[in-house]
């Protein structure tokens, strides 16, 4: 038996679910590129009314936004890993550590929540 089995086992599915949410948000970004791309393609296919809508909603905050998305998912992912590694150090050394802070992910929680925010803003209003 593996000492503190249910320590690592919690600490890998922690990680795994950060991996998941990265995943998600990288494929999110996909999304919002190939959505741009689309209306990009439809705004070049369109009458003349429907162009101008269309290529607005295809505009170049898209093509960021979508970027900042898969950018901000492969940091996630990273800083999951980072923090997997370390924390299965700290659960196999026999000396008591005190929680660190928790900062790089609140960083990275509300950069993504103002990326979500604004492409949702985006969307509504234009």
């Amino acid at each position: 038996m593996i000492q503190s089995f249910s320590d690592h086992a919690a600490n890998e599915r922690t990680f795994l679910a950060w991996v998941r949410t990265g995943i998600a948000v990288i494929a999110l970004g996909f999304v919002i590129e190939k959505f741009n791309l689309f209306m990009l393609t439809l705004a070049r296919t369109a009458g003349l009314g429907n162009r101008l809508l269309l290529q607005r909603l295809g505009g170049s905050l898209g093509r960021y936004e979508g970027l900042a998305f898969i950018g901000g998912g492969i940091a996630l992912i990273v800083l999951a890993t980072a923090r997997f590694v370390r924390t299965s150090a700290l659960i196999d050394d026999p000396k008591t550590h005190l929680a660190r802070s928790v900062r790089a992910e609140l960083i990275i929680s509300a950069t993504l929540i103002v990326l979500i925010a604004s492409y949702s803003i985006y969307l509504a209003f234009d």
